[in-house]
Order: C-alpha cells, then sequence, then structure tokens
C-alpha cells in the first residue's frame, strides 16, 4: 500500500500552542519506539528503503518503506508481530525481495526512535487528514537529536486536503516545512556517530578540528541533485521531476538557515546554505523556462514569491559575498583596513527563511510540482460559421443565437408550454426563424503528437546557445547590466543541461558543458567584484582607502573581460550536443 503524507518542524516556541490546539481537538496520545535495520555499509539507506520494528502501545507492527511516485507519497508495506522480532520472510515475492536477497551485510539496529505522539482528524473540503504531532529522541549511539514535527497524512478524499490543513497549521504555528523522513534523520545521524567514534577525542587540537569538521558537515548544504528523464515522460512529468529536485534543494537549505533542530545550540546555517537555497531557486526558474509553453503557466503568485524571497536572500548573499570574498582578497593585494560596512539587510537568512511568508510559498510551490498541469490545448482553428438572421452557425451545429436562448430564462408569458402539453407546437419552434444545423463533409484531424521529450529540449537549448554565444561574441563592448543579463543566460543554459542530460550525448556534453562552466565561473567572479565596486564607490568620500579597492577591481574586471571574450569564442566553437 502507499501512504501520502507532508511533514513540518515544530519550533520550541510554537510546541505550546500545537498542544493547545490538539487538546481541543480530543486527541489521543500514543508512544511510539521504534527500532531502524540496516547493514554496515547502508546497503538499505543506499536502496533508499527504510526497514523498522516499531512498537505502538502494547503491539509490534514491521514496516518497510520506500519512496513513491512524488515527495509526499511512500510505499508502505506493514505486518503485525507478536515482538521485537524482524521477520524478512514477509517479503517474499514482493518487489522488494531482490533488494533484501541481495545484501552482503548482516542487518543489526542502527538508530532508534523514542516519541510521543498526539493524533486527531480534521476534515477539509478535500478530503480528511490524520495529524499527528511527535515529540521525543532520535538516537543512534551516544548521538541524540530532538523530534518536534507534525506529520499530515491523507486518510481519504485528495492530497489538496494534505495542503489545505497544512497550510492553515503553518500559518497559524509558524510551522518550517521538512522533507526529510525520521529514518534519513536516522541514518545520517548513525554515520555521524560511526564516524565520530573513529575520531575519538583524544585531546589534540588535530583531533578536535577533525570533529568539528565532521559535525558542520552533518547540518552541511544540499547542492543540485541527479535527474533522470526517460522519452516516455510528457513535459509536466518531466518538470514535475525537475522541479521535484530544485525544491529538494531549497528546503533543505532553508531547514538549516530556520535552525530546524539547532535553535539556541547550534547556529548550523550559514552563508553557503544561502547560495545553495539561491541556487535551487535559480535551477527552478530555469526549469520554468525550459518547460515553458509545454505544461501550463506558473500561477502568478507562485511567479512574484520567488521573485521577492530570492531578492530578499540576495541581500543577504551580497553581503556575505563582501565579507568572505571580496575583502579578504582585498586585504591579502595590501587595502588598508576599512571601518565602514554596507546596512544590513532588512532582514537576515534565518528571519526570513523561517518565516510565514516563505515557508507559505514552499508549500505552495510543492503542491504545485506535485501534480504540474499540462499545457492549456490551443483551437484548431476558427469554426466554419454561416450567415443567419438570428447569428452564426458553427460547423458543429452549434447556433451562437441557440446558445445564448439555452442560456436564458424560458418566456413562457403566463401560459403553459411545456412539451408534450398537448397545446398547440412547443414555444421554441413558432419563437423565431429556423436555424439550420451544418454536419461538415470532414472533421477536423486530431493534432499531432507532441515531438519527443528530447527533441524539445534539445531544440531549445540550441537556441539558448545560439543566444548566448552570439552576446557572448561581443562581450568586451557590451554593458554592464547587458553583461549581468548574459549571465543569468549562461546559467540559464547550464541548468537547462543538468536537467536534460540524461536524454543527451554524453560524450558531446562532456567538453561542453566544460567550456560552459568557464564561462559561468568567469562572469560570477565578474558579477562579484562589480557589486563590490558599488560598495566601495559609496564609500570613497570618507574612507580615501576605498580608492585601493577601486583601482584593483577596475584593473581585475578588465583582466575578467578579456578572459571571459576568451571563454566564449571557445564555446562558439564547441562541437554541438543538441545533435
Amino acid at each position: 500500500m502507499s501512504e501520502q503524507e507532508l511533514k513540518l518542524h515544530v519550533p520550541p516556541a510554537a510546541g505550546a500552542s500545537i498542544q493547545r490546539e490538539l487538546n481541543k481537538r480530543h486527541a489521543t496520545r500514543l508512544p511510539l519506539h521504534a527500532l531502524y535495520f540496516d547493514t554496515p555499509d547502508r546497503e538499505l539507506a543506499r536502496a533508499r528503503i527504510a526497514l523498522r520494528l516499531r512498537r505502538e502501545g502494547r503491539e509490534w507492527v514491521q514496516t518497510l518503506k520506500m519512496p513513491g511516485a512524488d515527495v509526499i507519497t511512500r510505499v508502505e508495506m506493514n505486518h503485525p508481530r507478536p515482538g521485537p522480532v524482524l521477520d524478512l520472510s514477509v517479503y517474499a515475492g514482493t518487489p522488494v525481495e531482490a533488494a533484501l536477497a541481495g545484501l552482503r551485510g548482516q542487518l543489526g539496529l542502527r538508530y532508534e526512535t523514542d516519541v510521543q505522539r498526539l493524533l486527531c482528524k480534521v476534515r477539509s473540503r478535500y478530503g480528511t487528514v490524520e495529524v499527528a504531532y511527535d515529540t521525543g529522541k532520535l538516537r543512534a549511539g551516544e548521538l541524540e537529536l530532538p523530534i518536534s514535527e507534525v506529520e499530515f497524512e491523507l486518510m481519504s478524499g485528495r492530497p489538496s486536503a494534505i495542503f489545505a490543513v497544512a497550510r492553515t497549521w503553518l500559518q497559524r504555528h509558524n510551522l518550517i516545512l521538512d522533507t526529510r523522513s525520521k529514518s534519513q534523520r536516522g541514518d545520517a545521524l548513525a554515520t555521524l556517530a560511526q564516524r565520530l567514534a573513529e575520531t575519538p577525542d583524544d585531546g589534540t587540537e588535530a583531533a578536535a578540528k577533525t570533529r568539528r569538521k565532521l559535525v558542520a558537515e552533518f547540518w552541511g548544504t544540499r547542492g543540485a541533485g541527479s535527474i533522470r528523464l526517460n522519452e516516455d515522460m510528457t513535459a509536466p512529468q518531466a518538470l514535475g521531476a525537475v522541479s521535484a529536485d530544485c525544491l529538494e534543494q531549497i528546503i533543505h537549505n532553508a531547514a538549516m538557515l530556520a535552525e530546524v533542530d539547532t535553535a539556541g545550540i547550534y547556529a548550523a546555517g550559514h552563508s553557503e546554505h544561502v547560495h545553495q537555497l539561491r541556487v535551487g531557486m535559480r535551477r527552478l526558474r530555469s526549469a520554468w523556462r525550459l518547460f515553458d509553453g509545454w505544461t501550463g503557466p506558473v500561477p502568478d503568485e507562485l511567479v512574484e514569491g520567488i521573485r521577492t524571497h530570492f531578492a530578499a536572500f540576495g541581500a543577504n548573499r551580497d553581503q556575505d559575498v563582501l565579507d568572505e570574498t571580496v575583502g579578504p582578497m582585498l586585504e591579502r593585494a595590501g587595502m588598508p583596513v576599512i571601518p565602514h560596512k554596507p546596512a544590513a539587510p532588512d532582514q537576515n537568512s534565518y528571519t526570513i527563511a523561517s518565516g510565514a511568508a516563505f515557508q507559505g510559498w514552499l508549500l505552495s510551490m510543492l503542491e504545485w510540482s506535485i501534480d504540474v498541469p499540462p499545457a492549456p490545448q490551443a483551437d484548431a482553428g476558427a469554426p466554419l460559421t454561416l450567415a443567419s438572421p438570428t447569428g452564426a452557425v458553427a460547423a458543429d451545429g452549434a447556433s451562437t443565437a441557440a446558445s445564448a436562448a439555452t442560456d436564458a430564462p424560458a418566456q413562457t408569458n403566463g401560459a403553459d408550454q411545456s412539451e408534450g402539453s398537448g397545446q398547440g407546437e412547443p414555444a421554441d419552434a413558432l419563437s423565431g426563424p429556423i436555424v439550420p444545423t451544418i454536419i461538415p463533409l470532414r472533421q477536423p484531424e486530431p493534432p499531432d503528437a507532441p515531438p519527443p521529450l528530447r527533441k524539445l529540449l534539445s531544440d531549445r537549448l540550441h537556441r539558448w546557445h545560439k543566444k548566448v554565444v552570439s552576446e557572448g561574441k561581443r562581450f568586451t563592448h557590451l554593458e554592464i547590466e547587458a553583461r549581468h543579463d548574459l549571465r543569468k543566460r549562461a546559467k540559464r543554459l547550464r541548468y537547462g543541461l543538468t536537467f536534460a542530460e540524461s536524454l543527451l550525448p554524453a560524450a558531446k556534453l562532456q567538453s561542453y558543458r566544460k567550456l560552459l562552466s568557464q564561462v559561468q565561473d568567469l562572469l560570477g567572479e565578474f558579477n562579484d567584484l562589480a557589486v563590490a565596486r558599488d560598495h566601495y564607490e559609496a564609500c570613497k568620500t570618507d574612507y580615501p582607502q576605498a580608492w585601493f579597492a577601486l583601482g584593483w577591481i577596475g584593473a581585475r574586471l578588465d583582466a575578467l573581460a578579456v578572459q571571459s571574450q576568451q571563454a566564449f569564442d571557445q564555446l562558439a566553437e564547441a562541437k554541438a550536443f543538441w545533435k
């Protein structure tokens, strides 16, 4: 069987309000203690399988879970057990038999959870949703993580019910979207525990530094994942798959910035999370452009939302680049210290990432991506019409006048003129001139099947390539704003390639991608320095040291312009990947 559920993190400040709401709804309490199993080499986790034994109250249940068709769907197999006995024989003849039979290592306890669950059912106009509030601990070795989350599981109705209920609770209690399951978090914690055990704290600075690095990696960023499309996909299905990975990148990095699990304990979020979050947003916008016209339009509120939040995070990113990249670079070049710093953005990254506006946008974006609509069907052409005294007659026999009459209330003039009354002809037969129906000689041909997905994508990427190269050949003559626009187009082309690469010839892509990456790296540095130059321009009057920065940046920009021109010339000569 499959389940559809969505999980939101409950920040410490929201726990009491969640508890009160559930008490008002007469929620039931259920203690849960789960044991999760895997081999030492994480064979099940790498196969995206979670296997557990869980005591639910006084009963034991064995559960195996795998990913489903989308981010809210899981394949789930449940088997009651008489006690904490793991029985693999129940999977004989099932789709997971081969994976379990092929395990090389010995299954063993890897991590466990101890949870108090509050349960209630909530109805919406789309269906019934079970709300489960879990609080407790996730343990692996000597390490623990807090569990504080609300799960919304569809019991009946449409998936829209999950999002409708979750959206209300998110806004009411300031919840945070986090798509990681307990098994994903537990596997990561168990891996960290194993690595820390292999690096004991012997009191040396080297060991302490290694352990700090391992902990930081645990809370690390999530970059772009691998996307595999196939020829059988429709454009909406392909965009859904691409959007899912983009959103996974955005949601993970936003959760770290919002201090999920670490609020007040450990500052996990940093500038690289901001950068990767914005990369995910750029990729998502590039995907919209790549599939434009082949799917239904993205709702205006989602388009406006990504524009607003991208700019808000961008203000923080610009300051991070100045503080962490350009500033130290200038200091190494010999620039005297400038005490002036740019004004802090209106909101820091934590405030934006944990805010209801951004989290609400994420939830709506996730709902849209799960069922991307097809493109509206274009009319095959104007229908054949004939002039008539009362209106146009369409080729399918419909009369505009007759259609209007059926939508209007009947005019009876006080007489009973219903059909079959035995009082003469029906009223509509006497109400005006007869309008004939004409059936055409040939019915219109059905629309041709759309081209294969590979051809659609390769043709559009080819056009993008031609535009980038055309502008790139004139790079040294472009104004700053035009160079910035060209940088965005080059990024869009690179992201588009990563989306479609599973359908394109790998041998031709390798060299092309290297040349395009070189272009993007040069333009990225160019953009960072252009932003920094604006900062030093603003403070040169009060701090003469800024003239050093302006001179150094100007020289570097001139050199980058020449290198970028050369890189674009090489890209123009690249072998065609689209053939």
